[in-house]
C-alpha cells in the first residue's frame, strides 16, 4: 500500500491505487448510500473528497463523523466525477481516531482574525492560517538554503544578555531573584542574581554576529528577538524573529547589494515553492501582491539619502500626521509615501543623522551623518535596518561617550576594533514583516503563530 500524502494527491502526477490518508475532516455531508467527506492531512490548501458508502461495517459510526473529527482512511485512489477535483477517494475502510464534539470552533463560514487569535491553537487548521504557516516554514528553509549556497556560517547568537545592543532601554529584565528577596533587599541587588549582573533578552543577535564575522568572515543570526514595548498595535509584539547577516570586509554599497538580492531570492523562491498557499491571499486578502511581486523581482531598487529624501517628502505636499523636517525618525507614513508614491518600487535610504542611530554605525565624513541603511518596500514600510559598522576604535570609542554610554559593558566588543578590526556592515530584517509583504496580511499577530503582545501570553 502506498502512504501517499494529499499534498502528493492533489498537486503531482498520480496514478490510481489504493492510498492511506490521515486527517481532519472538514466538511461532510450524508446520504442514503454515501457519505462524503473533505478531508486536509495540513500539508497543502486543497482538501481531498472522501467517499463512504454504506456497505462499510462501520457505516453507522462513520455517520456519526463531524467537522474537526480526525480519522485514518484506507481506499481507492480514482479520478474523480464532480468538479473541482481530480482525485477523490473511495474508502474500504475509515478508522474514527478522536469524534469532535458539535461545539468545535471552526465550523464551515468564515471566521474573523480577531476570533482566531482567541484560539490560536486551532486557527493553523483554517484555510488561511495553514497556507501563512506553511509559508512561513518554507521561508525560514530560503533564509537558510540562501546563505549555506553563499558559504555564510550561522550563528546561535544568545537569548539572554548584559548589552543592550539598541539603547532604547526597552528589554526584559532575566533575573532569579525572586519577589521576596527583592523586597528584603529594598532594591535589585544583580550581585546577587544568577549571573552576578543585570540580565535581558535580547533585542539583536548583531553584536555577536559581529564577533564571528571578524573571525570566520560572512555569517548570519536568524532567530527571536524581543523587545518590552507597550506598544499594541498591528506592527508590533514582543516576541518575533530576525534575520541578521554579518559581512566581513563590506561597505554600505555592499550591504544593500546584499540586501536586494536576498529579497529577491525569497520572493522567488516564495513563488516557486510555496505557489499554491500564495493563490489563496491573492484571490482573497489582496489582489495587488502579485504586482508586488512582479515589482520586487524585476525592478532595481532605489537609493537615496535621508537628507533628499526629507526634500521629497517637504515638496509633495502630502499632509503627513507627522510633520517633516531635517532629523525626525521618518515614520510608516513618511516611508510609505516614498516606497509606494514617489519610487513606486523598494528604496534603500541611507545616511541618516548620527543622533537618530545607534552608537554602532559608522561615522561618515562630514561627522554629522552615519552610513546607516533602511529598505523601505511598498505597504510595510521598512523592511531591512542596517549599516557599515564603525570599525574604528577612536571613532567607537568617542561616539559611545557623546551618547552617554559606558564602556566597561562593551569591554569585548572594543576589543574587536583594538585587535586586526576590518571594515565590515550587516542589517536585520524582520522576517514577520517580509511575511505580511508575502501575503497581504495587515496585523503582525496573524504572521506569528503564538503570538506575544502586552497584557497577552496565553498558549
Amino acid at each position: 500500500m502506498k502512504r501517499t500524502k494529499i499534498n502528493i494527491l492533489t498537486r503531482l502526477e498520480t496514478t490510481p491505487g489504493q492510498v492511506l490518508v490521515k486527517g481532519w475532516v472538514r466538511t461532510k455531508r450524508d446520504s442514503k448510500e454515501f457519505s462524503f467527506m473533505e478531508v486536509n492531512d495540513g500539508s497543502c490548501l486543497n482538501n481531498i473528497q472522501v467517499l463512504a458508502n454504506k456497505d462499510l461495517e462501520n457505516y453507522s459510526q462513520i455517520q456519526t463523523i463531524t467537522t474537526g473529527t480526525s480519522l485514518v482512511v484506507v481506499g481507492d485512489l480514482v479520478a474523480s466525477p464532480g468538479k473541482g477535483q481530480k482525485w477523490e477517494i473511495q474508502a474500504s475502510n475509515v478508522e474514527i481516531l478522536s469524534l469532535a464534539p458539535e461545539s468545535y470552533p471552526l465550523q464551515k463560514k468564515r471566521h474573523s482574525d480577531e476570533f482566531l487569535r482567541t484560539i490560536a491553537h486551532l486557527r493553523p487548521r483554517t484555510n488561511k492560517f495553514g497556507a501563512i504557516f506553511r509559508i512561513r516554514s518554507e521561508m525560514a528553509f530560503a533564509i537558510h538554503k540562501f546563505y549555506r549556497d553563499r558559504g555564510f556560517k550561522y550563528l546561535t547568537a544568545p537569548l539572554i544578555t548584559g548589552s543592550d545592543c539598541e539603547g532604547a532601554g526597552e528589554m526584559f529584565r532575566v533575573t532569579s531573584l525572586t519577589p521576596t528577596e527583592v523586597q528584603k533587599q529594598g532594591k535589585m541587588d544583580f550581585t546577587r542574581d544568577f549571573f552576578g549582573q543585570e540580565a535581558n533578552l535580547t533585542v539583536s543577535g548583531q553584536l555577536s554576529a559581529e564577533m564571528f564575522a571578524l573571525s570566520l568572515g560572512d555569517v548570519y543570526t536568524f532567530g527571536p528577538t524581543f523587545r518590552a514595548e507597550n506598544s499594541n498595535t498591528s506592527r508590533h509584539v514582543a516576541e518575533f524573529w530576525m534575520l541578521e547577516p554579518e559581512m566581513a570586509f563590506c561597505d554600505l554599497n555592499g550591504n544593500m547589494d546584499h540586501g536586494e538580492e536576498l529579497v529577491k531570492y525569497l520572493v522567488n523562491h516564495a513563488m516557486e515553492f510555496c505557489e499554491e498557499d500564495l493563490s489563496l491571499f491573492f484571490q482573497f486578502v489582496d489582489k495587488s501582491l502579485p504586482g508586488l511581486m512582479d515589482t520586487l523581482v524585476n525592478q532595481e531598487f532605489g537609493r537615496l539619502s535621508y537628507t533628499d529624501a526629507i526634500a521629497v517628502l517637504k515638496k509633495s505636499k502630502k499632509a503627513f500626521e507627522f510633520p517633516v523636517e531635517y532629523g525626525i525618525d521618518l515614520q510608516s507614513e513618511h516611508e510609505r509615501y516614498l516606497a509606494e508614491d514617489y519610487f513606486k518600487k523598494p528604496v534603500f535610504l541611507t545616511d541618516y543623522p548620527k543622533d537618530i542611530k545607534p552608537f554602532y554605525m559608522r561615522m561618515n565624513a562630514d561627522e554629522k551623518t552615519v552610513a546607516a541603511v533602511d529598505l523601505l518596500v511598498p505597504r510595510i514600510g521598512e523592511l531591512i535596518g542596517g549599516s557599515q559598522r564603525e570599525e574604528r576604535l577612536d571613532h567607537l570609542e568617542k561616539r559611545m561617550e557623546e551618547m552617554n554610554l559606558p564602556k566597561e559593558p562593551y569591554w569585548w566588543y572594543l576589543d574587536s576594533r583594538r585587535y586586526g578590526s576590518v571594515p565590515h556592515a550587516g542589517f536585520g530584517l524582520g522576517f514577520e514583516r517580509f511575511l505580511m509583504m508575502l501575503t497581504g496580511i495587515t496585523n503582525i499577530r496573524d504572521v506569528v503563530p503564538f503570538p506575544r503582545t502586552p497584557g497577552s501570553i496565553d498558549f
